[in-house]
């Protein structure tokens, strides 16, 4: 019986340790959060080859989690730094401030929040004295038009398909009024990636303040395919950041706004 209280007490003082191990490798980042510890150390075990600063930035994210659960309302609200993915939402009856007409370069009838309106004029126009046209074909959205957008999808492919290119309502992007998809006026948007529209605006959103919101190989974190047309309006200093740096918004949100 003495044996066996020995085995037990020296295996309670390892895995205290261990914890306390890991707890210490995991608050040398600045956006750890306390609250988080148990999903760190689990993602960890199930997640061996990450990296501690990975594990911190996919779970502070929520992938931890199935998509569309443990969701959690905007706090940001009416700011360009807002994040709406498949674990932030906005309310349904939310509808940002300073929505204005898109008067040009744009298909009718169409609204972006005026500081990312001003921002895509400018970037339209000087992409245009390069013979370049950058057209907006959607922007904002809200819930209703979104519901009845995501239902015709489902009308079409499962809801695991659709997930992986359309956002549930109160989930899209384009309910802020920052995001913007767009095409070259002569071919369809699906086919952006191929133009020199395309080419144009890789190298020169950032210095309008817009990032492509959804790239190549990230899915697993933005849980979307990539759209070489949906840009998104986030200001000068981030969108600049994210050219010179290959990582998603989200990643940059949890890393740099979230946690001040």
């Amino acid at each position: 019986m003495k044996k066996i209280l020995i085995i037990l007490l020296t295996i309670i003082l390892l895995v205290g340790c261990s914890s306390k191990k890991e707890r210490n490798y995991f608050k040398e980042y600045s956006f750890y959060k306390k609250e988080y510890l148990d999903r760190y150390i689990l993602y960890k075990k199930n997640h061996p080859d990450y990296s501690n600063h990975d594990i911190i930035t996919f779970v502070n994210i929520g992938l931890d989690k199935p998509f569309y659960t443990n969701t959690k309302e905007s706090t940001y609200l009416n700011k360009k730094e807002i994040l709406i993915n498949k674990y932030i939402y906005v309310s349904k009856d939310y509808k940002p401030d300073n929505l204005v007409l898109i008067e040009k370069y744009s298909k009718p009838n169409l609204y972006l929040v005026k500081e990312a309106y001003d921002a895509f004029i400018e970037m339209s126009e000087d992409a245009l004295k390069e013979d370049l046209n950058i057209r907006v074909i959607s922007a904002y959205r809200d819930v209703s038009y979104q519901e009845n957008l995501y239902a015709s999808y489902l009308e079409k492919d499962s809801k695991d398909i659709v997930d992986t290119y359309s956002a549930r309502p109160g989930f899209s992007e384009h309910h802020t009024g920052l995001s913007i998809d767009i095409d070259n006026i002569y071919t369809s948007y699906e086919y952006f990636e191929y133009t020199d529209e395309y080419t144009w605006m890789m190298d020169n959103a950032y210095k309008y303040g817009y990032i492509l919101r959804y790239p190549k190989d990230k899915e697993n974190i933005s849980g979307y395919k990539y759209e070489s047309w949906h840009f998104r309006y986030v200001g000068k200093k981030i969108a600049t950041y994210l050219h010179r740096h290959p990582i998603t918004y989200d990643e940059y949100f949890v890393k740099y706004i979230e946690k001040n």
